[in-house]
């Protein structure tokens, strides 16, 4: 990391992941080696990332052919247009997508994403379950590499 003086620990990193509205999964297009990335709605379970998608897709077909990934993180972003800067808190997790074809942590990351972005709405959860589980993918990435970074101006 170039700025060290920006540089946090491993839980820090972690606090960013778990109170992000959402992450930015960063893979190689399976058909000609260009990057590709997307936004997804992630959770945190431990030592790992969940995300889910649909069943198909170029998302998919980037997974299944190289499931090398970076998933990227950024919360309290503010720019500070008179210092030419952005206060920030960021993380970055590299690691390896693997689907999840255990139905149960199958259900366990579904519960999770759903009390992070929809947790009024849980009384509906088993009846979503039932009915989207079968086309479901979810997917997991177990954290390998972790960075973080803060960029807060003093006297803010």
């Amino acid at each position: 990391m170039r700025r060290k003086d920006r540089e946090k620990d491993y839980d820090f990193g972690l606090y960013v992941i778990d109170k992000s509205p959402y992450a930015v999964l960063a893979m190689i297009n399976a058909d000609d080696k260009t990057p590709y990335c997307i936004p997804v709605s992630a959770v945190r379970i431990d030592n790992a990332i969940y995300f889910h998608c649909a069943s198909e897709g170029l998302k998919i077909n980037n997974l299944m052919a190289d499931s090398n990934v970076c998933i990227s993180f950024v919360d309290n972003v503010n720019p500070i247009s008179e210092k030419y800067t952005t206060e920030y808190e960021s993380a970055i997790v590299k690691g390896t997508a693997e689907n999840i074809t255990d139905e149960n942590e199958k259900i366990e990351a579904l519960r999770a994403i759903c009390l992070k972005y929809a947790a009024d709405n849980m009384g509906n959860f088993q009846n979503a379950i039932d009915k989207l589980l079968p086309r479901t993918l979810v997917f997991k990435i177990v954290i390998r590499e972790l960075t973080a970074k803060c960029n807060k101006m003093p006297n803010r």
